[in-house]
Formats: structure tokens, sequence, C-alpha cells
């Protein structure tokens, strides 16, 4: 089970102690999708949702995500985030969010990347369900990180199941 950070050698879950790790700047980007029918992704496009601006409102609620990471998965550290960037973009059949996340830290972004990714489309989905209840939410995963001590990692490089 050592293998697995968040266990210590007896398996019980704790925080991982990263007091003496080096802070460096660290980056993480994640994507995601929600496929939905035609005449919803024509609504969010052209902006006349009863309910607003669809995609402004996702990109916010994915940057609040990204903030409340700590609060959210239990042995995630909390981190002062320097940036989060969050890109919404309509595809043939989907909005696309990809999210990116920096910080001068010693642990990594890759849980807030993710969450801010899962946020985003949550928000699109809750914002949609009236008009189009099928939706589906896939392909949230990450992209890239970079910094700390294990370096650069991309998803196009590592085999399936690599871990970051």
């Amino acid at each position: 089970m050592n293998d697995f950070t968040h266990f210590d050698a007896e398996g019980h879950a704790h925080m991982v102690d990263v007091g003496g790790k080096t802070v460096t700047h660290r980056v993480a980007i994640a994507e995601g999708r929600i496929r939905m029918q035609a005449d919803t992704l024509r609504r969010i496009r052209e902006g006349s949702h009863a309910k607003g601006d669809v995609l402004g409102i996702a990109r916010v609620a994915g940057i609040m995500g990204a903030k409340r990471t700590g609060d959210l998965i239990p042995l995630c550290h909390p981190i002062g985030l320097s940036r989060v960037a969050l890109e919404l973009d309509c595809e043939d059949d989907a909005v696309r969010v990809r999210a990116t996340c920096e910080v001068h830290s010693q642990t990594g972004v890759e849980m807030e990347a993710l969450t801010a990714v899962s946020v985003a489309l949550l928000t699109v989905y809750d914002m949609c369900k009236a008009v189009d209840r099928g939706m589906v939410i896939d392909g949230v995963r990450l992209l890239e990180k970079r910094g700390g001590r294990s370096g650069t990692w991309r998803a196009d490089d590592a085999p399936q199941g690599e871990s970051a």
C-alpha cells in the first residue's frame, strides 16, 4: 500500500506531509466535456437560454470550485492559487471545458484543475437540465502537470493508467 501516498505504513489514511518539499511554480491543466442535444447547444451558443449566460456562469463556478478543492477532497491540501483560468468552447455536440491552475507551493494543483472542470460541467448540466436531462459528462482528465519533484507529465506521453 505504500505506493499510495495518502496511506501510512499501517494502511491508514493520512494527509501527506509536504513540509520538507521545495516551493516551486506548479501548473496543472485538465479538461472534460458535456454532450447534449443540438437544440440545447444552440441555445447556449446564441445566449438564448432562459437562465442566462450559461458559459459565463459555468466559468465563475469552475473558478470557485478550484478555490474550494481543499474543502471538498478530504486529504487535499488547501493552497493559495495564483491563477485559475477556464476556457469553455462549443464543439459539434458538446461544451468542452479546459482549466489551467497555477500556484507557487509545496504541492501540486492537479486536484484543483480537475475540480474546476467538474464544477463547471456540473453547472452547465444544472442550468440546462430543464430542456435536456440526457446530457452526458465525460472525458474529465488531467492533460498536463508541471513543476515539483516529478517535473512535467503530459497525458499524450503516458501509457493508459499511468499516474501523474
